[in-house]
């Protein structure tokens, strides 16, 4: 189903969206627009897909052991200290 709906451009936008029509890339402005809308729903649904992963990875992690201050330190230099190692780097 279509709907059809009035909007408003700024010359700017109408200008890039004709100029997108004019090379032969979509076959109107409004397949330009929807497009773009579509585009939007997407990254959208995306984001939301991407904090709902973030909310459970933290939620784990919030459930999960914790490392006392000190020790991750510790292990922060062990792995340091193996990287410089790797590639012969001193200090």
């Amino acid at each position: 189903m279509t709907i059809k709906s009035s909007i408003s451009l700024t010359d700017d936008q109408h200008s890039f969206a004709k100029t997108l029509v004019d090379s032969g890339r979509f076959p109107s402005v409004s397949a330009v627009l929807q497009q773009g809308v579509e585009l939007l729903r997407e990254k959208m649904e995306d984001e939301a897909l991407e904090r709902a992963a973030l909310a459970e990875i933290l939620g784990k992690r919030r459930s999960g052991p914790f490392l006392s201050a000190a020790r991750m330190d510790s292990r922060l230099a062990r792995m340091i200290d193996k990287k410089r190692r790797a590639y012969a780097v001193r200090d």
